[in-house]
């Protein structure tokens, strides 16, 4: 089979989201009931790996774009919630966590992980192959390059103790298209082009570990490109 008839072949058993080019930019304060956010579909983060808990928390993204800018924002009704790391690019999936990887181009792609408290990781990354507890080929973002990330959360900057009880909590982001060309390079507009991408939620070190993914992945290993889905942006007549 020729390279690109099976990365359509791959394409086509893997799940597909259209990103809808936002009529309203959201107001950035993580609320999943915005009237702007009314456009986006809504995907459901529901592959749990069997590695985790019984803690199935349900875990709901959605995106926008517009010329300069991808939106999204995360919900979760969660229990079990944890939050102690808050620095830049500190290993936030070890707490509560949702995560947004996205792949522009196949030269590589970018780990966007978001604590439940707006603490970011983000690498990007062209050889995800393990070794000495890193990556073969990475480069993990400046902190400038992080902070033009912007993040709302709805709980507070630190979890400790474990909130048991069920809770419910939200997470939105900004990522600048300028930032992502910084690293991929250009890729010419946004509307009528597809990137592979996965959304994931985790918790390594709750009380209650558990591992999601919108795109099945084969191992505990969510850094797996070839599992991601894809994720259409519209077409669009401005």
């Amino acid at each position: 089979m020729p390279p690109d008839a099976k990365a359509t072949s791959e394409m086509s058993h893997k799940p597909r989201y259209t990103v809808r080019r936002a009529s309203t930019i959201p107001a950035l304060h993580a609320d999943w009931s915005d009237p702007a956010w009314a456009k986006a579909d809504t995907l459901h983060i529901a592959h749990f790996r069997p590695e985790g808990s019984a803690h199935r928390p349900m875990t709901l993204a959605r995106l926008l774009f517009d010329d300069e800018t991808i939106h999204g924002i995360f919900h979760v009704q969660d229990r079990y919630v944890r939050c102690i790391h808050t620095g830049f690019n500190a290993p936030v999936s070890r707490d509560s966590c949702v995560e947004f990887f996205v792949q522009p181009t196949r030269a590589g792609y970018f780990n966007f992980e978001f604590s439940c408290v707006g603490a970011l990781l983000a690498y990007y990354i062209t050889d995800p192959t393990r070794t000495q507890g890193a990556f073969v080929a990475y480069t993990p973002l400046a902190p400038t390059d992080g902070a033009r990330v912007k993040i709302a959360h709805s709980l507070p900057s630190i979890v400790e103790p474990e909130i048991s009880q069920p809770v419910e909590w939200s997470l939105q982001f900004r990522i600048p298209l300028a930032l992502i060309e910084g690293y991929a390079g250009p890729f010419g507009g946004l509307p009528g082009h597809s990137w592979r991408a996965n959304f994931y939620k985790c918790g390594d070190e709750t009380s209650h570990p558990h591992w999601a993914a919108w795109s099945p992945v084969r191992e505990l290993n969510f850094h797996l490109p070839e599992c991601f889905g894809e994720i259409r942006f519209e077409e669009t007549t401005l």
